[in-house]
């Protein structure tokens, strides 16, 4: 049997009713930060929010996420794309790897054009760390496009 990599996906605390369907489509089909993975067997095995600014949840989600045998985070695109950007999200994956040796990756889903669009015209992304945690999710536009 093959060994299924198991993940965690940490959404912003202003999305919390949000069921992940761009997440786990997007977890199906390979796309965005998931593209990552190829064919590789992934398993979800934690999904919960941050627990709002500035993210009392972060520590306790993590640890019962590595109870369950977590071996890598996934910051959601909401916690990106949203406005303004998580202000604590390079806070959490530092404390994350710190605490819990875990891999921790920024994002899930494409980012949606509509968000894009916006935060160029913001000026949002355009300090160099933010391109790094962008990158992963910006795929094409036709793809982005899929997930406005």
């Amino acid at each position: 049997m093959e060994e299924k990599t198991k993940i965690g996906i940490i959404i912003c605390d202003r999305y919390r009713r949000c069921a992940g369907g761009k997440c786990f489509r997007s977890l199906r089909n390979r796309e965005g930060a998931f593209s990552r993975y190829g064919n590789e067997e992934v398993e979800v095995v934690g999904y919960t929010t941050c627990d709002g600014c500035p993210g009392g949840n972060i520590e306790y989600a993590v640890d019962e996420m590595k109870k369950n045998g977590v071996e890598i985070v996934h910051f959601a695109t909401g916690l990106v794309v949203g406005y303004p950007p998580c202000p604590y999200i390079t806070y959490f994956h530092d404390f994350i790897t710190a605490r819990y040796g875990l891999n921790v990756f920024y994002g899930t889903h494409p980012i949606p054009q509509k968000y894009l669009d916006m935060h160029n015209r913001l000026g949002t992304w355009n300090d160099p760390k933010w391109q790094e945690i962008i990158e992963p999710t910006l795929t094409d536009e036709k793809t982005r496009l899929l997930y406005d």
